[in-house]
């Protein structure tokens, strides 16, 4: 692009092929990036290709609108606008196929990146084998061993532990109708009874006290 031109060969081009109305900073906006013009070189090709008459310009209140010369087409009759129109129906249902293919594609590749190797699986079915070898071997441990509790040592186990159970609630109970007997006319407050006496109760050693 000569500094002569000014972009003004661009521009022409890209209005010719857009074939759309652009004002002059619609035009920036969409050849700014690409091509580096200036705003206000743009405005000035776009003003000069005007005054040449290769590009139409119009006022639509206080912004001028520019668009391609249209008398350098040919004109298009109401057949040619129905081959156009279903030109564009038959397009637009091949990018909906073409679009839901690509997804059904993305889905399984999806599903491909997120399943195991062959490799992967043989590594895995490896180390399942290992762990049920060594629960079976665990099991035979467990079944070969001389240590087992009878039913009948499991049903005396249960039953010393109700009595004991039975005994600590009825100390807990007498040693606390103890100690509000002597708090009635005691002048301190509960705990510092306690901390004085040096008793712990249960909740201070954390423990709860077992339901039978």
């Amino acid at each position: 692009m000569s500094k002569k031109d000014n972009g003004a060969s661009i521009i022409l081009a890209y209005l010719n092929e857009k074939n759309r109305p652009y004002s002059a900073q619609d035009v920036f906006c969409n050849l700014q990036k690409q091509h580096g013009l200036g705003k206000t070189a743009v405005v000035k090709a776009m003003e000069l290709l005007a005054e040449e008459g290769k590009i139409k310009e119009k006022m639509y209140g206080k912004q001028k609108i520019y668009f391609a010369d249209q008398s350098q087409f040919r004109d298009v009759n109401d057949a040619d606008l129905k081959a156009m129109d279903k030109q564009i129906s038959e397009l637009s249902a091949e990018v909906q196929t073409l679009t839901q293919s690509c997804r059904q594609l993305d889905t399984e590749l999806k599903e491909l990146n997120s399943s195991l190797t062959t490799e992967e699986m043989m590594a895995e079915i490896q180390e399942l084998k290992a762990e049920c070898s060594g629960y079976r071997e665990r099991l035979e441990k467990i079944k070969s061993a001389t240590n087992h509790v009878t039913p009948e040592e499991k049903e005396k186990v249960y039953k010393e532990r109700d009595v004991y159970v039975k005994e600590w609630k009825k100390r807990k109970r007498l040693a606390s109708d103890m100690m509000n007997s002597i708090l009635e006319g005691y002048p301190k407050s509960k705990k510092e009874f306690l901390e004085e006496v040096g008793v712990e109760t249960d909740e201070d050693c954390q423990v709860v006290l077992p339901t039978t």
